[in-house]
């Protein structure tokens, strides 16, 4: 399939309600137009189709995945300390079972996986051309940029440009590579690199340098070769940082910022880090004090001034999420588990984490390569040892739940022959 027909077909339907999720996360809670059709699908599929789950392998791991995602919130939600709050999340949950079961069905077949890949590339790409528009002019499509790094298209109120980027770069890759072969994804390296790089996120940093060397890998096959990929690499991200350190205020002043990790004391490494040892050391108070099931999914800023220091930055300070409260979640993914679901949630975490590896593994070599991009943006984005956003918040939940979906889906394609439902 041809690279205009591919994105044809995923600007109509069936593919067009899952692809405006993504389309539209710039545009906060427009991107709910898109969740809101895939249930409209999923209706339609099941009035159809009642028995529809039993021929789809894909689906089914969904919801087991799903299931595990869901519990460890509905647990914690029991005796939250924001009651509330906690229950207005889990009920929130509930819309990700539609979105990835009509992710699924609708791209079921291979030529329409190519043309969601395509799409989806090619949206990633112009928000990459997007910030270097801002990055040279200090102007884009959203608006004027923030006074610390670039904001892009999300806007200057909105600093989810780099993680965002960086974990779905693995599109953008995959689209250049199959488009001009080698140079191309060189290319789109470049393309990304200096829109991440500018966005200011650290965590962004790491994730997008984890994609690379999977692609790095994928291209050179052998260690040699992916140490002269590494070293080309290395280089060039040297050129880029020396040039945006140079050019750059709002980097050179993150990279100030990002050396005091250097230090030899403890208020050096805190600063580099955001202030994020003082919120790592609470979530694990938070654990230990909430063992069980933790201090409830979301409740995490509700119950950080009662485990925090009494002169801590983000109960002081009301830079964070709000007079008398602390930091809005823990900043890593390990510990928002723990802290928000508790030890039942970490087990629900780990057993789902088993079955998705167990899974691809399972899958036979074309099939893992048919969801190669999906599974590096998915594993790059729940990468253990890096910082994240809020993965039981209302706009991150939903973009991993569309990752999640995607690579469902992408594993169990079948050819375009083999009879399948459709939404």
């Amino acid at each position: 399939m041809s690279f205009a027909t591919s994105l044809k077909a995923a600007l109509r339907s069936p593919l067009l309600p899952f692809w405006l999720v993504l389309a539209l996360l710039p545009v906060g809670r427009a991107s709910e137009l898109g969740t809101f059709l895939c249930l409209l699908g999923c209706i339609m599929l099941f009035v159809r189709e009642p028995r529809a789950l039993s021929g789809h392998a894909g689906a089914r791991m969904l919801l087991w995945l799903f299931a595990a995602y869901f519990a460890a919130a509905l647990v914690s939600a029991l005796d939250s300390v924001a009651m509330a709050r906690s229950w207005e999340t889990v009920v929130g949950i509930i819309r990700y079972i539609p979105l990835g079961l009509y992710a699924c069905f609708a791209i079921r077949r291979r030529s329409r996986l190519h043309a969601m890949y395509v799409a989806s590339g090619v949206v990633v790409a112009l928000w990459a051309l997007d910030a270097w528009v801002q990055i040279f002019t200090g102007w884009s499509l959203g608006g004027h940029a923030a006074p610390e790094r670039i904001s892009g298209i999300f806007g200057a109120g909105n600093l989810k440009l780099g993680p965002v980027l960086a974990s779905l770069s693995p599109f953008v890759l995959w689209l250049f590579r199959e488009q001009w072969k080698r140079r191309g994804l060189i290319l789109a390296m470049l393309l990304m690199l200096g829109p991440i790089l500018l966005a200011g996120s650290r965590a962004a940093w790491l994730t997008f340098a984890l994609v690379a060397l999977a692609f790095a890998w994928r291209e050179a096959r052998t260690p040699l070769r992916l140490l002269g990929w590494c070293a080309g690499g290395l280089l060039a991200l040297a050129l880029a940082a020396g040039l945006a350190w140079k050019t750059s205020p709002r980097f050179h002043q993150r990279m100030q910022r990002t050396m005091q990790v250097f230090s030899d004391t403890e208020q050096g490494v805190n600063t580099a880090t955001s202030g994020r040892l003082d919120i790592w050391s609470v979530a694990l108070r938070m654990y230990l004090g909430h063992p069980i099931n933790g201090v409830g999914v979301r409740a995490f800023r509700y119950a950080y001034p009662a485990y925090a220091s009494s002169n801590d930055h983000f109960v002081t300070s009301e830079e964070a999420c709000g007079k008398n409260q602390g930091a809005c979640h823990a900043h890593q993914l390990v510990l928002e588990v723990a802290s928000d679901t508790g030890t039942i949630g970490l087990l629900a975490w780990l057993a789902a984490t088993v079955l998705a590896w167990r899974t691809w593994r399972r899958r036979d070599p074309q099939a893992r390569a048919l969801a190669y991009p999906s599974t590096v943006a998915l594993a790059v984005t729940v990468f253990p040892l890096n910082t994240h956003l809020a993965f039981y918040s209302a706009w991150w939940g939903l973009f991993f739940w569309w990752l999640l979906a995607l690579w469902c889906a992408a594993l169990f394609v079948v050819e375009d022959e083999a009879l399948e439902l459709d939404p």
